[in-house]
């Protein structure tokens, strides 16, 4: 059984931003970006030891196709998501995230 993912509220914020920003510069890019952070998901639902280790067991499974990132933490009976973060910019505001 897979473990649920919970999203942190800031990160689901990003998420949405994300989405909507892709969405205007053009009509079904937003929904090409959040399908593809599912499918990063799904991927780190699968193999979640997989992402690359940042900081303090903060893990990265990068996107294919857009300049992002999810970081996560795998918790007993949890995957957390705690930023879907763009590559280009600062690089480290998401420390302090549980």
């Amino acid at each position: 059984m897979s473990p649920p993912v919970s999203f942190h509220r800031l990160a689901e914020q990003e998420l949405n931003d994300a989405v909507s920003y892709y969405h205007l510069e053009r009509p079904g890019l937003g929904e090409a970006f959040l399908q593809e952070i599912r499918r990063s998901v799904q991927s780190i639902v699968d193999h979640p030891e997989a992402g690359l280790d940042l900081l303090g067991g903060v893990r990265r499974r990068l996107a294919r196709r857009f300049p992002y990132a999810v970081l996560y933490s795998v918790k007993p009976g949890e995957i957390r998501v705690l930023a879907v973060m763009h590559l280009k910019r600062r690089p480290q505001y998401w420390v302090g995230r549980e």
